[in-house]
């Protein structure tokens, strides 16, 4: 596969860093603060967007209700239906775009890495696709009466996994250049589009909304459980990714060949730190339908603020694909209120003209 990612300065192969030791320390110290900044920036965006709605509710009484549903404490009638608000409604949604996010983004970078190209994400692979059908179609066989949750992550997970195996394994059996990689993801997400359209098609009005849903993207039903899941395996998930962050710096800066010689295990790495990315991406799929572009930008957002080192930009992408979603679902509750617009349709408004962007500024990586 054609080695494309740039290089950067700050991140040569094998995670060290090049310079004296005075000006590793300052970059070091410089990108810690970049990294505090973007908790606290994520601490703030999550307390004002629990304010964003048609309740009125304000930042004050957000940092009640979390008060009284932390230390607890007594209730008062007054305050029963903004406290309700707050924590069925509103902390669900914003926790849910926000660790879905994270999950993408994190999903984004492990696949450029890997790949070695900075337009691969979930989506333009074709694997986010692939999940809304695996989770359509079990609702489609089993009905939306009873569905255990299980059952629509077994089946997004499954088909996610599948063609994320059929894609890398021609890819690599045929050696693929990165322009036709591409071009093979965007084929699987054309003919999953199309299997998910014929199930619409044939479903009857409660399976078709169920569908629809996944379809658009969205976390307008946001419940604890949403937020348990996807929460919970994002943050098993990126402490996993830093332990294999020099790993991965070799690989996507160095080549193969080079990271054997340092030492890395380059088959098992990727193997395994592709199906994190793909586990990832089926996981927010399977709760909140497909919702593109997420992995794709909030990388580039992470790479100009904190650089290409793994090692900051794990979890800084995690930030970042957190806010993007976040303000992307402040958005569609905003622009046309009362009614509330897809997540994944706003993203895709953003989405979209910075893959083109992409594409125009860097066609090295398409050669």
């Amino acid at each position: 596969m054609t080695a494309t990612l740039e290089t950067p300065a700050d991140a040569p192969a094998g995670g060290g860093a090049p310079g004296g030791a005075g000006v590793a320390r300052r970059r070091e110290r410089r990108k810690l603060l970049v990294l505090a900044a973007g908790v606290v920036a994520s601490v703030l965006a999550l307390l004002a967007s629990v304010t964003i709605g048609t309740a009125g509710v304000g930042l004050g009484d957000v940092v009640r209700a979390l008060r009284l549903a932390v230390f607890g404490g007594t209730l008062s009638a007054d305050f029963a239906s903004t406290y309700s608000v707050i924590t069925q409604l509103r902390l669900p949604r914003v926790l849910l775009a926000f660790a879905a996010g994270a999950a993408l983004s994190v999903s984004g970078v492990l696949m450029q890495g890997l790949l070695r190209n900075p337009l691969v994400s979930p989506f333009t692979l074709g694997v986010s696709p692939a999940a809304a059908f695996g989770a359509a179609l079990v609702i489609t066989l089993a009905g939306t009466q009873h569905l255990p949750a299980w059952a629509t992550i077994a089946g997004a997970m499954i088909m996610a996994l599948t063609v994320s195996a059929v894609v890398l394994g021609i890819a690599t059996a045929r050696r693929m250049a990165v322009a036709t990689l591409l071009l093979l993801g965007i084929a699987m997400t054309q003919i999953f589009e199309a299997l998910t359209s014929a199930l619409q098609f044939t479903a009857n009005e409660n399976t078709l909304q169920a569908i629809i849903r996944w379809t658009f993207g969205s976390v307008n039903d946001a419940v604890w459980s949403d937020v348990l899941v996807v929460g919970t395996v994002a943050l098993v998930a990126i402490p996993l990714t830093l332990m294999f962050s020099k790993d991965l710096n070799a690989i996507a800066f160095a080549g193969d060949d080079a990271a054997r010689s340092f030492g890395v295990n380059v088959g098992p790495v990727r193997v395994g730190l592709i199906a994190l990315a793909v586990t990832l991406a089926a996981v927010v799929v399977s709760f909140c339908g497909i919702i593109g572009f997420v992995g794709l930008v909030g990388p580039h957002i992470a790479r100009l603020a904190i650089g290409a080192d793994h090692r900051h930009l794990l979890p800084f992408a995690a930030l970042s694909g957190g806010l993007l979603l976040l303000i992307a679902d402040a958005v569609g509750r905003t622009v046309i209120a009362p009614a509330v617009v897809p997540v994944g349709i706003v993203v895709a408004f953003i989405g979209g003209p910075v893959f083109i962007y992409l594409i125009l500024t860097r066609r090295n990586t398409l050669k």
